[in-house]
């Protein structure tokens, strides 16, 4: 199915959140929808909201906010804004193969780099790379970081379950790639999912640690909404004798359920198999010795000049 893309008339970019599993209370997600193609994501449910299905729609009806940075750049001037760690790309990834041409992710950096506004990245694009004329100034400032996923190790099972984004392998290349320029990276080992890519912990772990990641965390596969049926879809289009044992397994993890929404056990489940999950990780996370990821700055923030050149007069 072809792409589409569709301007999304937003009339601000920052969304709060106060939830008390999230590290982050701001983000800014310039695009709807994600090409990727990732069966877990669960971002998915999102595009319900706009009559949309969760699943094809997903993956090739894209909305961007082509105002992002205007919207931005007013926001961040406002008398009344605080400055504190803004997220890119916390729903969907931030650098859709259409952001080589609509550039609203860099057009979005310009602006925080320009406001001394502290940015961390979350992704599994090798287009962030792009950006690393930003990134590495300001992670010289203390202002920026990047989070680098890698589900899987196993470019099989990633050509199904993570279809359209880079390989594993061009993954671990982003992450030395951006040590190497001095951007501070950590790893996310996410979704995890039990008994198709659970094995794999302890070999992530120590080949992230390895091209430069300074930390690692893992987050188990969440089934809410509508990815429930899309996950088992694919469970029994691509491993049928284990779809049942999978899911199983994820129910013993989430209270019988499919997916349990509780703040404090969600991203990494209950249970026996999750206390085991988290004292294998660990377990390796120590013996790895990870440095750990670098506090981001917010002392050097100054608002952002106006937009509109007769503004700046005054």
């Amino acid at each position: 199915a072809r792409t589409t893309l569709t301007p999304d008339s937003a009339r601000s970019v920052i969304t709060f959140n106060r939830s008390p599993d999230v590290p982050f209370d701001r983000s800014i997600n310039p695009y709807r929808g994600c090409e990727h193609g990732c069966i877990y994501c669960f971002a998915r449910p999102s595009h319900t909201r706009l009559g949309l299905s969760a699943g094809l729609d997903f993956e090739t009806k894209l909305f961007y906010k082509e105002n992002a940075a205007a919207l931005l750049r007013a926001e961040l001037a406002k008398p009344a804004y605080r400055c504190a760690e803004i997220v890119l790309g916390a729903n969907t990834d931030a650098y859709q193969p259409s952001e080589r041409k609509l550039r609203i992710s860099r057009q979005i950096l310009e602006v925080l780099a320009e406001a001394d506004h502290p940015v961390s990245i979350l992704t599994k694009s090798s287009l962030i790379e792009r950006d690393i004329d930003i990134l590495a100034p300001m992670a010289k400032k203390g202002l920026a970081r990047a989070f680098v996923s890698v589900t899987t190790l196993d470019a099989k099972v990633a050509r199904t379950l993570e279809p359209r984004a880079a390989a594993p392998q061009r993954r671990l290349q982003i992450i030395a790639a951006l040590t190497a320029a001095g951007i501070p990276v950590g790893a996310l080992a996410a979704p995890l999912i039990p008994v198709v890519t659970d094995h794999e912990l302890e070999r992530i772990m120590q080949r992230v640690r390895e091209v430069g990641a300074l930390d690692v965390n893992y987050v188990l596969v969440r089934l809410p909404l509508e990815i429930k049926d899309l996950f088992i879809e694919w469970l029994d289009t691509h491993t049928p004798l284990k779809s049942a044992h999978v899911m199983a397994r994820i129910q013993d993890m989430r209270e019988g359920k499919a997916y349990d929404s509780k703040s404090g056990t969600r991203l990494t489940g209950t249970g026996l198999f999750a206390e085991l999950l988290a004292k294998r990780y660990e377990i390796a996370h120590r013996r790895l010795c990870f440095p750990g990821m670098p506090n981001l700055s917010s002392e050097l923030f100054r608002p952002p000049r106006a937009d509109s050149a007769q503004l700046a007069l005054f």
